[in-house]
């Protein structure tokens, strides 16, 4: 009789583990709660297993914390989860959740360096991204420079408009390097294949000319117009006379509007005071401005001005009384 009951009680017990292995493998399989779409973690450094599980059943993903501690226990995997920040989406379960955690596949950071952006505006948006480590940012230009191997004498321009993914983690010394290097392989092949009689003697005069051309308009067709405006400017030994390079120079004394006294302060970037480029970039450029500068349409314009229709277009004259009457007609019909 006691024999039955001991055999009655493993039957039991057997049907028990039975059961429960048959519920963790359905839990396993069921595409977990994502509060949003999609769904970020970030592990930080040296969370637990627990703790993991926690910030899961806190963000309504598990119901209960158990249900990652055990099943990562029971693989071995309890101290295998990796920091990092982790992008989640559509259906997901929480085998695809763990395999994640445990292979450290985490989501990039984006970083887009915007065409017409200043090295100023790219510090500030390293410093805001909390997944890139500070390494270099409250360095001086020069210390910067040096860290990236770079020759020239301002890191203003150096760094190619375009989206980087970068990991978790990084450091913006390693952001910043690719960003360089990219310029430098557009910049010199583009230079290579530059139109002959440029009057640029050397890539970095093109990068110059090409942040001009960047800052001077949006349109992205009215750019080589407005490179060939500028490059047949220098042929002729005409000053520039470009409004972004005079605002740049001005720096914080800039209060959003342009008055003639601005024009008439004479500093290295006042291309109304000074003959030729001014000493180094004035922003960021895309490929686009780049190849603008490189291969120039042959033209005879030598002014444009904006239409002001909210296009960010511009009209181009070949003499200055064709300019003067552009300018007034658009002046005039904008100016109520």
């Amino acid at each position: 009789m006691k024999k039955r009951y001991v055999i009655r009680g493993l039957a039991a017990l057997i049907l028990l583990a039975l059961l429960g292995v048959a519920l963790l493998a359905w839990v396993w399989r069921q595409p977990l709660p994502l509060p949003s779409q999609p769904y970020m973690l970030t592990v930080p450094k040296g969370a637990t297993l627990n703790q993991v599980a926690a910030m899961l059943a806190r963000d309504g993903v598990l119901k209960h914390p158990w249900q990652l501690t055990l099943p990562a226990r029971a693989q071995g995997n309890a101290t295998a989860i990796k920091a990092g920040r982790y992008r989640f989406e559509g259906e997901v379960t929480l085998a695809a959740l763990l395999q994640k955690l445990v292979g450290g596949v985490t989501a990039p950071v984006v970083i887009t360096i915007a065409e017409g952006s200043t090295f100023a505006d790219l510090k500030r948006l390293l410093r805001d991204q909390p997944d890139v480590v500070n390494t270099l940012l409250d360095a001086s230009d020069a210390q910067i420079l040096e860290a990236l191997g770079a020759t020239e004498a301002s890191p203003e321009g150096l760094f190619f408009s375009d989206t980087y993914y970068v990991t978790v983690g990084s450091d913006d010394l390693a952001m910043l390097k690719t960003a360089y290097q990219t310029m430098q392989t557009r910049l010199n092949d583009g230079w290579a294949k530059r139109q002959p009689g440029l009057p640029l003697a050397s890539p970095y005069e093109a990068l110059i000319l090409a942040s001009i051309v960047e800052k001077e308009t949006g349109m992205v067709n009215d750019r080589p117009l407005v490179a060939s405006v500028l490059v047949n400017r220098l042929k002729l030994g005409m000053r520039l006379q470009a409004d972004p390079t005079v605002i740049y120079g001005l720096g914080a004394r800039f209060d959003g509007n342009l008055h003639r006294r601005d024009l008439d302060a004479d500093t290295p970037y006042n291309t109304y005071t000074r003959a030729g480029l001014p000493p180094t970039p004035i922003a960021s450029v895309s490929q686009a401005s780049l190849d603008a500068v490189l291969q120039p349409p042959n033209t005879k314009y030598l002014y444009f001005v904006s239409r002001r229709d909210g296009s960010g277009s511009s009209e181009f004259s070949e003499t200055l009384d064709e300019h003067n009457r552009a300018v007034t007609r658009y002046l005039l019909k904008h100016r109520f």
